[in-house]
């Protein structure tokens, strides 16, 4: 099954290193296909494993902060819950071996495990992404890991403390 969805949504590696800062993100990237992605594909208010097949995993090696809220560095999956305006990003302690359960299709997350909540103002993108990607963009403050597909990206401010 694994490698079958994956033909269709390639895994993807992204790394941020800088000094001894080291960042990374492992998730699997859909394609648009000209159909209407959020609100539709990935509805609005309800929790999504933030790309597919399964969850998407976020690591760092040194203590973070993400909207001025302590992340511990250490390995984390990545859920979201976006909105029309703003997203929830989700930052959870537990590994899953799928991002959705095999019974109804719903994620895979516990929200017992989750380390961090911030909420983010999302950014219309200049020209409709093809694929979801992740990317760390680095800034004057820190670093700013982002969110992109379709019309909509999402932009996550770092600090490293």
């Amino acid at each position: 099954m694994k490698n079958v969805t994956k033909k269709h949504s390639p895994e993807q590696t992204v790394e941020y290193r800088t000094n001894n800062l080291t960042l990374s993100t492992t998730y699997s990237s859909p394609s648009k296909k000209g159909r209407i992605i959020f609100g539709k594909l990935v509805p609005y208010n309800q929790v999504w494993r933030t790309g597919a097949n399964e969850a998407t995993t976020f690591s760092t090696n040194k203590n973070l902060l993400i909207d001025g809220e302590l992340l511990p560095a250490g390995v984390y999956t990545l859920w979201t819950i976006p909105g029309e305006k703003t997203w929830k990003v989700i930052f959870n302690k537990k590994q899953y071996e799928w991002g959705v359960t095999i019974v109804g299709q719903k994620p895979s997350r516990k929200p017992e495990h989750d380390a961090l909540i911030t909420e983010v103002t999302t950014v219309q993108n200049f020209a409709p992404a093809e694929n979801f990607t992740i990317k760390f963009v680095e800034t004057q403050l820190g670093v700013t890991m982002i969110f992109s597909w379709d019309k909509v990206a999402v932009p996550v401010s770092i600090t490293v403390i």
